[in-house]
């Protein structure tokens, strides 16, 4: 599988897709959408919408995703065999409150 996701560094749905991918042991691009406004402008073209994760695998755009939803794409489409492993991180859920105010305390980046 080509996999491509573009995601953010620090976001609890990204953290969540990277959990899949790990959980099934999957090579991925990993593409940041904050800190590179070519990857962002390359996945809002390819989604059609400005809202992340996205993750296109073999051509096929999932866009604005949880890792959850990812997983179960892959499961449906025979793409990956279920498995028991826990994943790393939560994969259906947005950052914590005290994520959120970590994040807050630490320099913004603009392009």
């Amino acid at each position: 599988m080509k996999i491509k996701s573009y995601l953010k560094p620090q976001c609890g749905w990204s953290m969540g897709v990277r959990a899949i991918m790990d959980k099934y042991g999957l090579t991925y691009e990993d593409l940041d959408i904050i800190n590179n406004p070519d990857i962002y402008a390359e996945m809002v073209q390819k989604s059609g919408q400005p809202l992340s994760p996205c993750v296109e695998i073999d051509g096929i755009m999932l866009a604005d995703v949880s890792g959850e939803e990812v997983e179960n794409y892959m499961l449906s489409n025979g793409l990956v065999q279920p498995n028991e492993e826990e994943a790393s991180a939560p994969t259906n859920a947005p950052c914590s409150d005290e994520e959120h105010a970590q994040q807050a305390s630490q320099p913004v980046r603009f392009f």
